[in-house]
């Protein structure tokens, strides 16, 4: 377990004894695809950590259409809103496949957070850099039309978790058509007819549920500034 919390980048800087520590307070629990992790509104006391699969944070607008704020990987984590400030859940979160989650509760995390100071300083870098990515989001929403919101969502998935060669990024098992759709407020037909013309024009290549980008500057200065 200790190895596995190490390679999650919160706990990265931790010693051997402090992964341990946090081992003995928390909890780990498997949630199969498509099982609601937690639920928007309801109380919440607990932070969750991928530590396989992946899960997409989602809201439902009052007409009924799914919204995608985010989809994160192993590593990354959430519910850390209401455990801070105590307030109900911001989001729905569902299992995207089988994912395994390791559960901290609150009182057992400020006490981390007492006794290891250096994860009160990952967990802020982390919110700074959630915060910029929703600003960048509002204003793509604001300002882009949908190839450009498109596109910010490609890149920021390259960005998060694209290999990079040369100029080039691979995005592996990027979202589907339809989670796109749901990421940048349009419809799954109009996704893919927006992949296809960006394939057609040499921009991205796609490959099943892989896509390459192809000079990724010239990427940003055509289709996302």
């Amino acid at each position: 377990m200790t190895d596995i919390l190490q390679q999650i980048p919160l706990f990265s800087s931790l010693t051997n004894e402090e992964l341990e520590a946090i081992k003995r307070v928390s909890i780990t629990k498997k949630f199969p695809k498509d099982q609601i992790i937690l639920l928007e509104d309801e109380d919440g006391d607990t932070l969750f950590i991928i530590l396989q699969g992946k899960v997409k944070v989602t809201t439902f607008s009052e007409s009924g259409k799914e919204v995608i704020f985010s989809i994160l990987n192993e590593g990354d984590f959430f519910g850390e809103m209401s455990l801070l400030d105590g307030k109900p859940r911001s989001a729905t979160v569902v299992s995207m496949d089988n994912a395994k989650i390791q559960m901290i509760r609150r009182v057992e995390f400020y006490r981390l957070l007492e006794d290891h100071p250096r994860i009160a300083l990952r967990l802020l870098e982390e919110l700074a850099s959630r915060l910029r990515k929703a600003d960048e989001r509002i204003e793509s929403l604001a300002i882009l039309d949908v190839t450009g919101r498109i596109a910010g969502i490609l890149l920021q998935l390259a960005d998060e978790r694209g290999v990079r060669d040369t100029n080039e990024v691979l995005i592996k098992s990027r979202p589907t058509h339809q989670e796109l759709a749901n990421m940048v407020g349009t419809t799954r037909e109009t996704v893919t007819r927006v992949l296809k013309q960006l394939e057609d024009k040499d921009y991205i290549m796609m490959n099943g549920k892989d896509v390459t980008i192809f000079n990724v500057e010239q990427f940003k200065h055509d289709l996302y500034f």
